[in-house]
C-alpha cells in the first residue's frame, strides 16, 4: 500500500488503543468491526460456551426492542438467528458489538468479558467481528490492500509510515485471498467488484483480524446462486476455528448451514432447535414462516 493514502472515513485505524476492559477506548469501526486483541490473554472458554447473553432487554422510549433475552453460542458453533422483522436481531447484534447498551441483563464473551462494560473498539479487540449487510471496503484501494489494512498490527501513524509486510503477513494475506476465493483479483481495484466479492473481501478482513466470534447480519442478500453456494462452503470451513451468528432470512441458505437455530419474535427467543423443528413449531409457523 506504499503511496496510497489511507481513507479518511476511518480514523480509528490510524490510532490503535490498547485494550483495557475499564477504560473507554472510543467509537466502533461502524462499516467492519475491525480491532486487535492487544491484552495478551487468551479468552476463557473453559465451560464450551463463547457468547452468555442473559436476562437482556433494551427499550427505546418505552418499546421493548429486546425482552429478557437469553441465548448462549458454543465454541465454534455456527449458529443461524430467523425471525420476522422487528424482532430484535440488529438489537441482539448492537448489545454484543457494544454499540447499544441494555437497559437489563448481562453479555459475557468467554467466562470473564462483561461486554456491557466495554466501548465497541474494545470489544472488537476482544475478538468479536461484525458484518454488516451492506458491504463496506476500501473502494480505491486493491483487494490485497485492503486485506492489508486489515491485518492485526501497530496502527499508530508513525508505525504505518514504516511498515513494510513480512513473509509471514504476504502468506496469511495470501491464505485469506485463497479462502474467499479472490486470489485471482488480488490486485483488481475493490470498487470493481461485483457484490458478492465484495461481500467475501469483507469477510477476508475480519478474517485477517482472527476473530474468534463472527456476526453475519444477511450475508447472501443479493448474491447469485453460486456466490451464495460458495458462501455455504465457506461458513461451514470456518465453523469449528470460529464462532459463527449468522442473521438470515434466505430459509433455503439456512438449511444448507445451520445445525441448530435460534428464533426470535417480539425481542425474545420464540424457539429453538434444528430447521426442521422450528419449521414444524407452530407457533413459528404462526408468527413467521405461514402455512
Amino acid at each position: 500500500m506504499r503511496g496510497v493514502p489511507l481513507p479518511a472515513v476511518h480514523p480509528e485505524f490510524m490510532m490503535e488503543p490498547a485494550y483495557d476492559p475499564h477504560q473507554d477506548a472510543g467509537s466502533s469501526r461502524d462499516a467492519i468491526g475491525l480491532g486487535m486483541r492487544t491484552d495478551g490473554k487468551a479468552l476463557n472458554t473453559r465451560h464450551g460456551t463463547i457468547l452468555t447473553l442473559e436476562d437482556i432487554s433494551v427499550s427505546f422510549d418505552g418499546f421493548k426492542a429486546l425482552n429478557d433475552l437469553n441465548l448462549y453460542i458454543g465454541v465454534g458453533e455456527l449458529r443461524c438467528i430467523i425471525g420476522p422483522n422487528g424482532a430484535g436481531k440488529t438489537t441482539m447484534m448492537d448489545v454484543i458489538t457494544g454499540k447499544t447498551r441494555p437497559t437489563a441483563g448481562k453479555a459475557w464473551f468467554g467466562e470473564t468479558l462483561d461486554l456491557t462494560d466495554m466501548s465497541e473498539v474494545q470489544i472488537a479487540q476482544a475478538g468479536i467481528g461484525r458484518k454488516f449487510q451492506k458491504p463496506t471496503v476500501f473502494e480505491a484501494l486493491s483487494v490485497f490492500e485492503n486485506l492489508e489494512l486489515a491485518q492485526k498490527t501497530d496502527k499508530s501513524v508513525w508505525a504505518s509510515l514504516r511498515a513494510r509486510l513480512s513473509s509471514e503477513q504476504k502468506d496469511r494475506i495470501d491464505e485469506v485471498l485463497q479462502t474467499i476465493r479472490l486470489s485471482p483479483s488480488a490486485h483488481r481495484q475493490a470498487g470493481l467488484l461485483s457484490h458478492g466479492q465484495k461481500q467475501f473481501l469483507e469477510i477476508g478482513m475480519l478474517l485477517m483480524q482472527d476473530p474468534q466470534l463472527l456476526l453475519l447480519d444477511e450475508p447472501v442478500a443479493g448474491m447469485t446462486d453460486a456466490e451464495t453456494e460458495f458462501t455455504a462452503e465457506l461458513f461451514k470451513t470456518l465453523a469449528g476455528k470460529h464462532s459463527l451468528m449468522v442473521v438470515e432470512h434466505d430459509m433455503g441458505f439456512v438449511g444448507s448451514i445451520a445445525d441448530h437455530v435460534t428464533v426470535l419474535h417480539q425481542g425474545s427467543v420464540l424457539a429453538e432447535g434444528s430447521l426442521e423443528q422450528v419449521q414444524a413449531d407452530d407457533r413459528v409457523i404462526e408468527v413467521y414462516l405461514g402455512r
